[in-house]
This record gives structure tokens, sequence and C-alpha cells, in this order.
């Protein structure tokens, strides 16, 4: 891999910047049939949590122009099986790995990286988009006091980076990523999925049985960046971009607008052989230019 490729995460070299968003590429194994992940920079894990989680039911996937609407409701085996039989299989697919996190309540949270704690990887991936049980079910990272009491207690109990994954329906994004960042969250990721909502006309129904769900692709790309833009004027930690990108040019823009590193996540549906292409066109493109990654980074910052 070409060295211009290269750019550090918070002391994590990674071998390029390209990451592959949770929820969208499962542990690591589904694409391995269209190419080697050793080209990845990194994969970020299906999100886990402290207890097996069924997902949601009904329609979990809607297609929808420039996107796709998700209500997958985080099916996943829980933590404890993860790191029995999951976290060493992802660690031998030769890339970083970071391991997305979600919970119900402060205690799932220290639980999990508690547990976490006794395995190799490379970062945790804070999901803070999950609803706080305790607190009538509004989620962690809607409000800055809620989200920034959730890290403080995971920092005190984790021996690994902690990237928080911001969401873009909270209503000041730029004071809950201050907030995280004073408590000592080593990155941000941003931004996760945007609220969005389906109608079946020939059904005549709305086409979730939790009605709201999450959108993204393309068709979020926009907003991505301009809250990207946002954040990253006005904190100092890294940022992992993510939302709508299809090609290398997406990647530079994210870089520019803020981001150290950048996810793909719905292209991976779209096209599966989509980031390896990605990789080989970044590359091309920056031998053209003879620049490299680093030079990207926060350059409208």
């Amino acid at each position: 891999m070409d060295t211009r490729l290269k750019t550090n995460l918070a002391g994590i070299k990674l071998q390029n910047p390209i990451i592959m968003a949770s929820g969208t590429y499962g542990f690591g194994e589904e694409f391995k049939k269209y190419y080697s992940p050793t080209i990845l920079g990194g994969i970020s894990s299906k999100g886990i949590t402290r207890y097996p989680k069924p997902g949601n039911t009904g329609t979990r996937i809607w297609e929808t122009p420039s996107g796709i609407l998700n209500s997958i409701g985080l099916e996943n085996p829980g933590v404890e099986v993860f790191v029995k039989e999951k976290i060493q299989d992802m660690n031998n697919l030769g890339t970083k790995i970071f391991v997305n996190l979600g919970g119900n309540t402060v205690e799932e949270y220290v639980e999990s990286v508690e547990i976490l704690n006794d395995y190799e990887f490379d970062a945790i991936e804070l999901n803070i988009s999950c609803p706080n049980v305790k607190e009538g079910g509004m989620a962690f990272g809607m409000e800055k006091d809620s989200a920034a009491n959730v890290v403080k207690k995971v920092m005190a109990k984790t021996n690994k980076k902690v990237f928080v994954k911001l969401s873009p329906n909270a209503g000041d994004i730029v004071s809950i990523a201050k907030a995280v960042e004073a408590e000592g969250a080593t990155g941000l990721s941003l931004i996760n999925t945007v609220l969005g909502m389906g109608i079946d006309v020939e059904r005549e129904e709305i086409v979730f049985d939790n009605i709201y769900a999450g959108l993204s692709g393309p068709c979020v790309k926009p907003i991505a960046l301009r809250i990207l833009h946002q954040v990253a004027t006005n904190v100092n930690i890294p940022i992992i971009g993510m939302g709508g990108i299809t090609n290398h040019k997406d990647v530079l823009e994210f870089l520019m607008a803020g981001a150290s590193a950048v996810q793909i996540g719905t292209y991976n549906f779209m096209n599966p052989s989509g980031p390896a292409e990605i990789i080989d066109n970044l590359q091309k493109y920056l031998e053209e230019k003879n620049r490299t990654v680093e030079d990207y980074i926060r350059k409208l910052v």
C-alpha cells in the first residue's frame, strides 16, 4: 500500500483512512469473497450490547431515493458471546478493529467495557444513540448532560481508546461534542443515521413497526458534511466522518471538512466491491496530484 494513504487516528496507525461502518459489514467475514479485508484501514463491528437483542420486528430495510431507511434494532448476540466467538476472528482479518458498543443503561455500558478490557482490539466506538431506559427512553446522545455522563463513566473503566458516535437528531450537536470531549473521549464518529419515515402506499401503512427509522446513503451527505464541519471547528479531538460516501472524492471532502478518517456504510449494500474500488481510486488520484491523505485532513477547518 502506498504510504501516501497512511494516516494516524489518535495514535492508531491506519494504512488508509477507509473504515467500514458498523451495521453494514457484519463482523467482517461476509465481504471476503469480494476482496481481502487486509486492504482496509479498519472495520467497525456490528453494534454490540451487554445482553443479546433480537432486533426489531417487521420490515427492517426500506429503499428510498439515494438512500435507505433501516430499523434493525441492534440485533446482536451480546458482548459475552461476541468476545467468545467473534473478536478473535475479527482480529485475524488483518486490519484495525473498532468494537461498536451500545447500551440501555449506564451500567450496561460500564459492564460491557469491563468485559472488553480483557480482549485485544484497537478502539471502542461508543454508540450513544441508544434509548436510556432509566430516563424515559430518550437516547443518551440527545442532550449534553446524559452524553457526558455515560462517556465519563465509560472512560473511568475502559483501557481502550473511545470514539463517541453522535446522532444528527440531537438539537445542539456541537455542545454535545464539546461535552464528551471534556469527559476524555478519544475522538468522535459522526454522523449516525438521520431520523426518517416510510409509507407503503399500496398497503396504506407506515412501513416500520417502530414508525420512524434511520436514513443513510448519499442523500444524507450534505447534512453529514455540515455537521462534521460545525463540530470540527469546535473540538480538538479527531473525528471519523461518515454519511453517504460512495467514491474517493467524497472521502477527500470529508477529510477537508474536518475528519481524520472516514467510514463507508450504505455503499457496502449498493456495491459490495465499492470500498476496494474507492481505495484504489484514492491512491491513483493522490499519485496524480502528488499529494498525501494528510494534506487534506482539516484543510477547510
